[in-house]
């Protein structure tokens, strides 16, 4: 009996002891990762985005209240240009056939249209729903006034992807969420930098 006792301290000790040890791991290493997310994943989307813009984006970008969420922030990323605000990304997730696809949406802050996408993540299907992260797909919402950014079947100017409707529904829904989120704070977010 005692030495059933004792095997369930000892393991009980280990099995926290491993806890603790995963946990301060995961707090540790959280700031790393989304250091390299900044600069491996969102640099690169936003340097195809922002073309004209002078300043770092990264270094420059600011958590703003995420609209319609309590408690939750949107990070908003600027392009600037001799002191004047250009334009500004922001990035949501739509969910595709595989899992979410996360798209970093730039808009003109001048015109209030869309200045264009880049999909920065996605597990859809090589060769069919990846499709989305090609210019064919993205170059359409290059310019495109934010309520007309939907596929053509949800009365949008968006032609789907042919095989990966799912692919192409996560992506515009994404761009719809960060459409409303720009709509919301646009007056905010023209007065922060």
């Amino acid at each position: 009996m005692m030495e059933i006792i004792r095997m369930i301290v000892v393991l009980s000790a280990i099995t926290g002891l491993s806890g603790f040890v995963l946990s301060g791991l995961k707090v540790w290493t959280t700031p790393i990762i989304e250091e390299q997310i900044l600069k491996n994943v969102q640099g690169p989307a936003l340097k195809q985005i922002f073309l004209q813009g002078t300043n770092d984006p990264i270094v420059d970008r600011k958590a703003m209240p995420k609209p319609g969420s309590e408690g939750e922030s949107v990070v908003v990323f600027p392009s600037i240009k001799d002191g004047k605000l250009l334009a500004v990304a922001m990035e949501a997730g739509g969910k595709g056939y595989g899992g979410d696809v996360n798209v970093l949406v730039g808009f003109d802050v001048v015109k209030d249209a869309l200045l264009g996408i880049s999909i920065t993540t996605h597990k859809e299907t090589p060769g069919i729903g990846s499709r989305i992260g090609e210019p064919a797909f993205t170059k359409q919402f290059k310019g495109m006034a934010l309520e007309k950014a939907a596929l053509k079947k949800d009365g949008g100017g968006i032609d789907a992807i042919s095989g990966a409707t799912f692919s192409s529904i996560g992506a515009a829904e994404a761009v719809k969420k960060t459409a409303g989120w720009y709509s919301t704070l646009k007056d905010s977010i023209k007065t922060s930098w």
